[in-house]
């Protein structure tokens, strides 16, 4: 058997995942969408402030994005924008090799769900695009949330419904909502980002 290179802590019954950026390297896709909006709406969308609130809902994003820039447009409308845009580029989604070992290593052997930030057409878009329907319980998203990440409420309800106590749940993350959600949850937490490539 291939040796792991992200280590799978021995307390752990189930695993969850997040999706963009963790599981699939999506967030040049999701930025490149985010400019082409804000272009058209004549602004530019800041690269540090995309990944500080990576995992954050895209419409929360852009509410929060135009409070702090002071700009007056209808960002529901510049979100849903920013969703279809991303549609479009569907056929560039790719998983990280390094979540693709986990995922044939763990599948039938260990519970796994999803914890996204994305709308389910999106989470359900990513993982058909990737070959990865058949690998989750559950995928629990924006949508089924009352309090998205930093919350914990995502990662609680996919434990709830893999029926694994949190503690028990290791978590993958990629960026700093989710891995401050998924602590407060009592879960391990595992930041990919230093073993991704």
């Amino acid at each position: 058997m291939s040796k792991l290179q992200i280590p799978i802590n021995t307390e752990t019954k189930a695993l969850i995942f997040d999706i963009d950026g963790t599981l699939l390297d999506t967030m040049p896709i999701h930025y490149k969408a985010c400019q082409i909006v804000c272009k058209e709406y004549g602004f530019e969308f800041p690269l540090d402030y995309f990944y500080q609130t990576a995992g954050a809902p895209t419409h929360e994003v852009f509410e929060a994005l135009g409070k702090q820039l002071s700009i007056d447009i209808d960002f529901q409308q510049a979100a849903f924008e920013k969703e279809e845009k991303y549609k479009e580029f569907a056929s560039e989604i790719k998983i990280f090799p390094e979540m693709a070992q986990i995922l044939s290593l763990y599948k039938n052997k260990l519970p796994m769900a999803c914890g996204t930030g994305a709308t389910r057409e999106i989470a359900l878009l990513n993982l058909k695009a990737a070959n990865l329907e058949d690998f989750f319980q559950t995928v629990i998203t924006c949508e089924d949330v009352s309090f998205p990440k930093p919350h914990p409420e995502t990662f609680l309800k996919a434990a709830r419904a893999l029926s694994i106590p949190p503690a028990n749940c290791q978590v993958f993350e990629d960026g700093d909502y989710g891995l401050q959600a998924a602590k407060t949850a009592g879960m391990m937490a595992t930041d990919i980002r230093q073993y991704i490539s």
